[in-house]
């Protein structure tokens, strides 16, 4: 290869990663879920503390949250959805799951994320996070079990393309066992346009696979990524730095123009250490990923 070739080859490899970063513009969010924790060791249902919940989240600097189906059930959606509007707060994505390895237990599921989403529409949701449940005692699902969970959750990917909301399907560590066995196979048997990545980076690591296989993996399927950290295994009062290696996820992200949601859900091991409030953790947390990711504005 001669010299002009050389500069020329280097130029346009440096265009493409630089057209990768121009188009990387993330948004940032938070998950509520922290605060459900915080709430069940005060003995204190959700309905007592949404309302703190929102003032919190809202008062640690974010514009957009991700709270669980527990927020909005019939009798409290409408109270939820009043008091983030009253902070400025944008619901930006809800959370349910629900067992899809049965036929009956799809078609339940089903139909109550469907009716969340009823519920929540007129906030203009972007997507719904979903999790299949494990089995009881975390059994290990048959193949048969698995298509059966696949297709099923390929039927509601489906239906809520239709109405113009991605699937976002998220993982804990049952789904992670036998080198992401669940989580491979549901994946592979949907289709992309129908089913996304939620993907919960830390939940990888405990796992005890490497994060950076399944962020390259989901690759641009990837439209919600969660944000938690730990030392030593236990998980961080604050998202900061630790076990995780975030600044590789950044990387990775910024190189495909990632423009999907970044998520702080802080949530506490046994062994947490807590030593400030739940509304200043949530404020530092948001700080250190919005340097670590280059959000802005």
């Amino acid at each position: 290869m001669n010299r002009r070739k050389l500069i020329s080859g280097l130029a346009s490899l440096g265009g493409a990663f630089g057209a990768a970063r121009r188009g990387y513009a993330p948004k940032m969010g938070v998950q509520a879920y922290v605060w459900q924790q915080s709430l069940g060791r005060d003995k204190r249902t959700i309905a007592d503390g949404v309302a703190d919940v929102v003032s919190s989240l809202a008062e640690a600097g974010y514009k957009a949250v991700e709270m669980t189906s527990s927020f909005f059930t019939p009798e409290l959606a409408p109270r939820t959805l009043d008091l983030l509007a009253a902070r400025g707060l944008k619901l930006a994505i809800v959370y349910n799951g629900g067992d899809m390895h049965t036929a009956d237990g799809a078609a339940r599921t089903t139909d109550d994320t469907l009716a969340l989403v009823e519920r929540v529409r007129a906030a203009r949701i972007e997507g719904v996070s979903f999790n299949p449940n494990p089995k009881k005692g975390r059994e290990r699902k048959t193949d048969a079990e698995l298509e059966t969970q696949t297709r099923a959750t390929g039927e509601l990917g489906k239906r809520l393309h239709r109405m113009k909301l991605p699937l976002l399907v998220h993982e804990h560590a049952p789904e992670l066992a036998e080198n992401a066995r669940e989580w491979r196979h549901l994946l592979r048997g949907t289709d992309p346009k129908h089913v996304g990545v939620c993907l919960d980076v830390h939940w990888v690591l405990r796992a005890g696979l490497d994060p950076m296989t399944l962020v390259e993996e989901a690759g641009p399927r990837i439209g919600d990524v969660h944000l938690r950290n730990s030392r030593n295994g236990v998980w961080l009062e604050e998202l900061a730095d630790g076990d995780v290696d975030y600044s590789k996820v950044a990387a990775h992200l910024k190189k495909i123009g990632y423009r999907g949601w970044l998520v702080v859900e802080l949530a506490w091991d046994p062994g947490t250490a807590i030593t400030r409030g739940l509304t200043e953790n949530l404020r530092r947390s948001r700080k250190w990923a919005e340097r670590v990711f280059d959000v802005r504005g």
